[in-house]
């Protein structure tokens, strides 16, 4: 471990970032400008949470059902990055290619609000997504949900407490390269290639700005694919788990999908070959092609009116 393991320094660093990297990312990506086969179209909307309210772009298909099947969107960015906007092409294409309503949720961040924060806003989101259906034009019985990175683990934390809960009915959650694991430090996790996107002094700023106690990082809400975690599962929502074949994240998800199929909850696994930890930020053809992937999953869950979890 090294300085950045210290949770001021690390808080620090995590607030530098977030200062520095949103709108750089925005402008160099240009997330509106891509693939604009599917052009999109938004509303915003706040809603109340437990842990503060939660900013949310609600993108409606053009055409379909009068009460289309409902999608909520987590973003990544390593707990501490805003990066919403980010996710714009994937929502869009899912959208289009799914017909349902997509949820994008702009969620509170790390060290601002720190481990158990953003898993139960995640969760109270999906939970209010489920109660207000009606009012807002989505088939709530027809939920499903879905991350990247940080955003997949998010997902997870959700369907898991919804799992506890007993409520709301998931239809399928998408996992998609998320880091399931912070009880191994990222520093110990290995990768085909010589020079990963996630470097050892990201993790170490990410998972200690998110959970300063490296104790509390065994919690089935960070790290379901931990050895700690040995909870029966049967019951979660079914998963879908897209891993990247070159990430250093890549062992976690595949152990996740196994604990998920011996739950009888794996719908499907999918390890990408060839590319690494947000690969779909660089290579667009890739992206589009995984994203309609996605989008395939998300459509045949929710096919049926009035499926249930």
């Amino acid at each position: 471990m090294s300085i950045l393991s210290r949770p001021k320094v690390a808080s620090t660093v995590a607030k530098a970032m977030q200062g520095l990297t949103g709108a750089i990312l925005e402008r160099a990506l240009k997330p509106h400008e891509r693939f604009p086969e599917h052009p999109g179209r938004t509303e915003k909307l706040t809603v109340p949470t437990s842990v503060a309210p939660a900013e949310l772009t609600i993108y409606r298909p053009e055409s379909g059902e009068p009460l289309p099947a409902v999608h909520v969107n987590f973003h990544g960015g390593g707990y501490v990055l805003r990066g919403a906007v980010l996710d714009d092409p994937l929502c869009r294409t899912i959208v289009a290619l799914a017909g349902v309503v997509v949820i994008n949720v702009d969620y509170v961040v790390a060290p601002q609000h720190r481990f158990p924060a953003l898993p139960q806003q995640a969760y109270d989101v999906v939970a209010w997504v489920a109660a207000n259906g009606a009012e807002h034009g989505w088939d709530a019985s027809r939920l499903t949900i879905g991350g990247q990175s940080a955003g997949g683990a998010l997902a997870a934390a959700a369907a898991r407490l919804a799992l506890e809960n007993g409520t709301p009915a998931i239809t399928l959650q998408v996992l998609h390269y998320p880091p399931l694991d912070l009880s191994v430090p990222a520093s110990t996790k290995s990768s085909t290639i010589a020079k990963p996107a996630l470097k050892p002094w990201m993790g170490e700023v990410f998972d200690t700005a998110y959970v300063p106690n490296p104790a509390d990082r065994a919690d089935r809400l960070v790290s379901p694919a931990g050895s700690a975690d040995t909870a029966d599962l049967t019951g979660i929502a079914p998963a879908v788990v897209l891993t990247a074949g070159q990430d250093i994240l890549l062992a976690e998800g595949k152990r996740y999908a196994e604990r998920l199929r011996k739950a009888g909850a794996l719908v499907e696994y999918v390890e990408l070959e060839g590319v690494d930890h947000g690969y779909d930020t660089r290579d667009l053809e890739r992206a589009r092609e995984v994203y309609a992937q996605i989008a395939g999953f998300i459509k045949a869950a929710v096919k049926s009116p009035r499926t249930k979890a």
